[in-house]
């Protein structure tokens, strides 16, 4: 789809969405409260794959960590001292959230030259399934009243776990996400993709179908399929025929084979395994290696204790020869419905 230029949206005003490769300035996260509905069971197991994320994110970039009050932060803080990590790149923010998910709720950070800006998309805690959301749902604009930048407000719902772009005019998304009744009913999918191309600066919109067992979310596509570079996908694919899921992943497969970027061209497709089933009390969960996070220097790597760990790291390794897969064990995370990425937001740098 090439979108008609709507007037004083992000893309008329010349702003876009940088690829997650691109240079960071920083990167935000939303610190887990202990009552909260995602780690509440395991709160104290969680903690030491926290800090590992951190450590490894932290060791390259600025990490902003969004804390409700004193007493959340100083738990954070002490946490990060017990497992010795370095707290010269690391700074809390007074922004207190329902939940961890920082990639949903937090903004979507674009860019114009040396100027950034965020894209607050509203936010209904996945078509409401969960019963607060207020407080992140607000998140977006207390960054960027925090950091003195302007926004920019669709008026449609969006999590940023929904999208993935290549920083030169493509986004990667799902029908069965972004087409559910429970987030914008009211629009059709031209509607969708228009307001994709307005608001993240993009002139293509490529379709996936639907997401991966477990995946409350209806099917983010950080679970399915990643760029990598502008031409290049990696997507998640399931090579056990009795496995659950088999049959979306091959459709998936057929549709990315089908795919153009944003001149035209085919796009190079990378193969990612997936993990087995992982499940939790009988419940299987939304395990994906595609769940990695792209920071300055590093790619954060979901693991499950399975073989395919040290298959998907030599992927990886081998796509992103500049930074050094670091490989956190995700099997107590996942628990929570979602993995580093969906921890994590870029937010890209300016000089």
């Amino acid at each position: 789809m090439n979108g008609a230029l709507t007037s004083n949206t992000p893309r008329a005003l010349g702003y876009h969405m940088p690829a997650e490769w691109d240079p960071h300035a920083a990167t935000w996260l939303s610190w887990p409260r202990r009552t909260g509905q995602s780690f509440r069971p395991y709160y104290e197991e969680v903690l030491p794959a926290l800090a590992e994320m951190v450590r490894a994110i932290a060791a390259h970039e600025t990490v902003n960590i969004n804390a409700a009050d004193v007493a959340m932060e100083e738990d954070a803080h002490q946490l990060l001292l017990t497992h010795k990590v370095p707290l010269d790149n690391i700074r809390f923010q007074r922004i207190p959230t329902n939940e961890v998910w920082c990639r949903d709720h937090g903004p979507t950070f674009v860019k114009r030259g040396a100027e950034l800006a965020i894209v607050d998309w509203d936010y209904n805690a996945y078509g409401k399934k969960y019963p607060r959301f207020d407080l992140d749902d607000a998140v977006p604009q207390r960054i960027a009243r925090l950091l003195d930048i302007p926004s920019f407000h669709p008026g449609i719902i969006l999590e940023g776990g929904s999208i993935d772009v290549n920083g030169a005019g493509t986004v990667l998304t799902t029908e069965a996400c972004l087409l559910h009744p429970n987030r914008n009913p009211k629009l059709t999918k031209a509607q969708i993709e228009q307001h994709l191309c307005d608001n993240l600066g993009v002139t293509n919109v490529l379709w996936l179908g639907i997401g991966i067992i477990g995946d409350d979310t209806d099917g983010h596509v950080d679970d399915l399929a990643r760029f990598v570079d502008p031409s290049t996908v990696i997507l998640a694919v399931e090579e056990d025929q009795r496995d659950e899921n088999y049959s979306a992943s091959q459709d998936n497969l057929r549709r990315v084979r089908a795919m153009k970027d944003q001149n035209g061209q085919p796009c190079r497709i990378v193969p990612l395994p997936m993990p087995g089933v992982v499940e939790y009390k009988g419940q299987r969960l939304p395990a994906s290696y595609a769940n990695f996070y792209i920071a300055n220097g590093v790619v954060l790597l979901p693991t499950y204790r399975h073989p395919n760990d040290a298959r998907a790291q030599q992927i990886l390794q081998k796509l992103f020869p500049d930074r050094r897969v670091v490989l956190v064990d995700s099997t107590i995370v996942v628990r929570g419905g979602g993995s580093f990425h969906c921890l994590t937001q870029q937010q890209p740098a300016t000089t």
